[in-house]
């Protein structure tokens, strides 16, 4: 099935006004686009990633507008350094990941889009979060970065054409999302700090 994502407005006011609707694959080929997670409870604090992300943006500079879809992670490719607290974590109680294979965020609205340069912009950006099989509403603050040319650079000359790197830092409710609303609140903290950084890449046709 093919994923579009699409994470904000600011993604068409950092790429070049002349420019045709311009797709970014972010199942990167170098496997280093990752999401970081933390919980700070008062006896514990867990960190973990996710490096299973996949999907593209669609980005029509012409019309600001024009963009939609959503990003999706693998939610067995969630990851922390204790292998217990990992199986519980990936376990039917927990995220469930067998049962909710996909962890995604879908755009529904841009909202305070700024272009801070010619290749950058930031904006807030209103969508649906789901996790374990709950959907919600959330907005989170988003910067993008548009790197022209810059595609030969990061695959060592094997690949040309830009990148798209997207950066974002938002919160979720654990207990909003159905993952033990209430529970072990000493270990596991509720509130859930989500770091992504990822880049997406535009190859240019051959010949």
């Amino acid at each position: 099935m093919k994923l579009h994502i699409a994470l904000l407005a600011t993604a068409a006011l950092a790429l070049p006004a002349t420019a045709e609707e311009i797709t970014f694959d972010f199942k990167d080929p170098k496997g280093v686009n990752n999401i970081v997670f933390k919980l700070d409870a008062p006896l514990e604090s867990i960190s973990g990633t996710a490096s299973g992300i996949s999907g593209t943006i669609e980005a029509d500079p012409a019309e600001s507008e024009d963009i939609e879809g959503k990003i999706v992670v693998d939610a067995k490719s969630l990851t922390v350094s204790n292998s217990v607290m990992q199986e519980h974590m990936l376990g039917e109680e927990w995220i469930d990941a067998a049962k909710h294979p996909e962890i995604t965020f879908e755009i529904k609205e841009v909202l305070n889009s700024k272009k801070s340069s010619d290749t950058s912009g930031t904006a807030d950006v209103k969508g649906v979060f789901t996790l374990k099989g709950v959907s919600k509403e959330i907005t989170v603050p988003v910067k993008v970065d548009y790197l022209p040319g810059r595609l030969a650079d990061r695959s060592n000359g094997q690949m040309e054409g830009d990148i798209l790197v997207v950066r974002t830092n938002f919160q979720i409710s654990r207990g909003e999302f159905g993952i033990k609303q209430g529970e072990n609140l000493d270990k596991v903290s509720d509130t859930v700090d989500v770091s992504l950084s990822v880049a997406g890449i535009a190859p240019k046709p051959k010949g």
